[in-house]
């Protein structure tokens, strides 16, 4: 029924999926967000047609969210998704003012991400590999290129072979929205890399991405977060151990050796700098540190 009413929906997810390119998970987060507030307006404002949808509409909705405890994060994210659907309205002369304009999204406190320290990741890496089996070699590698790299878990899991530039040590990444990338690697890890896909097995070399495990299947990411968890946690405390932990760690440990920050950008894939601006709060740490072992009057 809702469908019927708001026809728009679909051809904004369709625009998603075939213009945008968005991950099939970024869509279910768009179509959901929509249908919630669409629901909404047909329980609260008797369906109003989108040309009608006004801000205080937009505010009753977000007023209801706070009640029902949903975070300023989520509320802000869902103000984000009837942007871009307003955003998208307007392109296609359905509405000729957006309602959201007049928005103020909710402040959201930011939280400083989680990164394992240098001194563990150089223990870790330290250690010998307990064997030559192939899921050994599978896990430390893994580890390896998230670190070295930087690579979300998704990029990782579908990184194909064909995709590693050894004769220039750099990898192309396909990112968010199917934005490629290029990333640097050191002779070591090129070689490792060389090395693990050359030792696959002949009856495996029908499957093309870089990474399978024991039973001759690509990764799937139970697998990956489990190998990280257990790696991580021989070296560190730290609550949260996951792969993108390890991307913190990779931005992080290059801000503090006095990467440019537009350079960090470009290796993470953000699509705008104020994403990457996180990660400077450490370099202002490290800073500190500097500052008080150097300082006569520290």
């Amino acid at each position: 029924m809702l469908q019927t009413q708001y026809p728009h929906i679909q051809s904004f997810i369709g625009y998603l999926q075939f213009e945008k390119r968005y991950s099939k998970h970024t869509i279910i987060s768009y179509q959901t967000d929509l249908e919630q507030f669409f629901q909404f307006l047909v329980s609260q404002f008797d369906a109003p047609s989108v040309e009608k949808i006004q801000a205080s509409f937009i505010r009753s909705w977000m007023a209801e969210l706070k009640q029902d405890d949903i975070s300023a994060k989520s509320i802000g994210r869902k103000i984000s998704t009837l942007k871009s659907f307003f955003k998208y309205l307007l392109k296609q002369g359905y509405i000729t003012q957006s309602p959201v304009t007049a928005i103020i999204t909710p402040k959201i406190k930011k939280r400083l991400p989680v990164f394992i320290a240098q001194n563990d990741m150089e223990v870790l890496f330290s250690k010998e590999v307990p064997g030559n089996e192939w899921k050994e070699r599978t896990d430390r590698l893994v580890i390896t290129l998230f670190y070295h790299t930087g690579i979300r878990l998704s990029e990782l899991i579908q990184l194909k072979e064909s995709q590693l530039d050894a004769g220039n040590s750099q990898v192309k990444v396909l990112g968010k929205g199917n934005k490629e990338r290029i990333i640097p690697l050191s002779a070591i890890v090129v070689k490792q890399l060389k090395e693990y896909i050359q030792d696959k097995p002949v009856r495996l070399n029908n499957i093309h991405t870089v990474f399978i495990t024991e039973k001759g299947k690509s990764l799937y990411p139970r697998y990956v977060y489990d190998l990280v968890k257990k790696n991580l946690g021989e070296v560190t405390t730290v609550q949260k151990k996951s792969p993108h932990v390890l991307r913190h760690s990779f931005a992080t440990h290059l801000m503090n050796n006095g990467a440019d920050l537009n350079a960090v950008k470009e290796l993470l894939g953000h699509a705008s700098l104020a994403a990457t601006q996180v990660y400077t709060h450490n370099t202002i740490e490290k800073l500190k540190e500097v500052f008080q072992k150097a300082h006569p009057k520290a």
